[in-house]
This record gives structure tokens, C-alpha cells and sequence, in this order.
């Protein structure tokens, strides 16, 4: 999202902050937002009256609150008649606005459980996992299945292996309009990651690095982005040595297998 929108899902973000602060509950919060953002999906005629720049912020706001009041929490409520009194460049930037928040509410309710760092990885974990499975990939984009048996499958998946808040997220990843299940999870890692100020790096190595090592990596990219790090190891034979780096759009390119690929470009040229 950019101008108008991105600020007004800046300023959505500071309200659920507050609000979770004041006590609000954080799972019901995220719940409330995920079913708000399956109404608005499947009616393009109120996501445009919510979002329509000619009619006045108020009543955009009051429409809103009336719609949703009678069904979800006052935080969410309130949430929702704020994104109705708002600008936004496009009607989908509320839904997108709206869903990225209910993951920032379930990341939210991970950290007051202890359970952030947890929930990251796990995210960024099952992606992997999505990515080198196709059978699995397949059953997740096969249009002739249900979005209600994908749940179900993923439920089956990860009951017992991951978090309350990584099983939402999963379900969640379904529903949307990510492109691949993947990409969501994706998204949703580095949506969770950066709700607690943190950036997130994905590191491909050919051995797993130690605890050591990872904390001397984390100190240095640090430094050079001037907040804490989050590292998602991946292990990739094929680098053959050394590391990469993708930090959001930088990457730092250190593997013997780049240094390999240099050397011959240039005997060559």
C-alpha cells in the first residue's frame, strides 16, 4: 500500500496497538478482523461504499459501525468504523488494511503468551514446507476443494505441531488473495515479524550455522539496519559455502557458489 492508504494502515496499526495495550483481548480481536475481511471480500458493492472518496469520512464510519457493531468486539468495532472514516487509494486497500492487522493481532497474542518467536518461525518453517512438497501445494490451489477441506487439511498438518496463533494464521492464508498459500505465509511472517520492530533475514546456507553464529550475524545486520534481526535459516546445498542474505529487497551474496559463477563470467568475457 502506498500514500493515503499507507498512512491510514499506519494509523489503524496505532489503534490496535493502544487498544491491545488498554486490555483489549488480542485473539478475539484478530478473529473479529478475519471475519470482517470475509464480508467485505465477498461484497464489493458495501467495500466500495466504505471506501468511496465522495461520501463524508462520517458517514462512511457510521455505515460501518452500524453493519458490524451487533457482531463484533467494541476494539474491533471501533477498528472498523476508524478504517471507514479514512482515505484509501483503493476499496481493496481497507481489506488488505484490515487483514494485515488481524495477523498483527494474532502476533500480538503470541507475545503475551511467549509464543513470538515461536510463531515466526513456525510460519516461515510451513512456507518451506509448502514450497518443497507439490503434492501439498497442489491440494492447497485445487479450485475443485473447498476453502473449508484446505482449512481442514491444514489443521490436520500442524494440530500438535505448531502454536494456537500459527494454525489461525494457516486458515487465515486460504481465505486471502496471496497469489499461493506460501506467499502468505510469507507475508504473514514478516507481517508478525516487524509488529515487534524487528526485520526479518533469510539466510540460505549449504550447513546449518550454530547458535554462535547466529547471534554474531544478528549483531552485524543489526548494525546495518539499525533494528533487531530476525533469521530464517535455509539450509540449500547448492550454495556449496559461505552465506546469502535477502533482507526485504537488499541481498548480500556470499556463497561459493556466486564466487564460482563470477569467476567463470569473467574467464568468458
Amino acid at each position: 500500500m502506498r500514500g493515503s492508504s499507507a498512512e491510514s494502515y499506519q494509523r489503524l496499526g496505532a489503534q490496535l496497538a493502544a487498544a491491545v495495550e488498554e486490555g483489549a483481548d488480542a485473539d478475539r480481536l484478530a478473529d473479529d478482523l478475519f471475519a470482517t475481511v470475509s464480508v467485505l471480500r465477498v461484497r464489493p458493492t458495501l467495500r466500495r461504499a466504505a471506501t468511496d472518496p465522495t461520501t463524508p469520512l462520517q458517514a462512511r464510519s457510521d455505515l460501518m459501525r452500524g453493519l458490524f457493531e451487533k457482531h463484533l468486539d467494541k476494539a474491533a468495532t471501533d477498528l472498523v468504523a476508524a478504517g471507514g472514516a479514512m482515505r484509501w487509494a483503493a476499496s481493496t486497500d481497507l481489506v488488505v488494511a484490515l487483514e494485515r492487522l488481524g495477523v498483527v493481532a494474532v502476533a500480538r497474542a503470541a507475545d503475551r503468551n511467549g509464543e513470538a518467536d515461536r510463531l515466526e518461525g513456525e510460519l516461515f518453517s510451513f512456507g518451506q514446507v509448502i514450497a518443497e512438497h507439490p503434492e501439498l501445494r497442489e491440494a492447497l490451489t485445487d479450485r475443485a476443494r473447498s476453502a473449508a477441506d484446505k482449512q481442514a487439511l491444514l489443521r490436520g498438518l500442524l494440530d500438535g505441531k505448531a502454536c494456537a496463533g500459527t494454525v489461525k494464521l494457516a486458515e487465515q492464508a486460504v481465505l486471502g488473495e496471496h497469489g499461493t498459500v506460501r506467499q502468505a505465509f510469507d507475508e504473514f511472517a514478516r507481517i508478525a515479524t516487524e509488529s515487534r520492530g524487528r526485520t526479518v533475514a533469510v539466510v540460505r546456507v549449504a550447513r546449518p550455522l550454530d547458535e554462535q553464529a547466529q547471534s554474531r550475524l544478528r549483531d552485524v545486520l543489526a548494525r546495518q539496519y539499525g533494528k533487531p534481526v530476525h533469521l530464517d535459516i535455509v539450509l540449500a546445498p547448492s550454495t556449496l559455502g559461505g552465506l546469502q542474505v535477502e533482507v526485504g529487497d537488499d541481498l548480500i551474496d556470499g556463497t561459493i557458489a556466486s564466487r564460482l559463477h563470477e569467476a567463470r563470467r569473467r574467464l568468458a568475457g
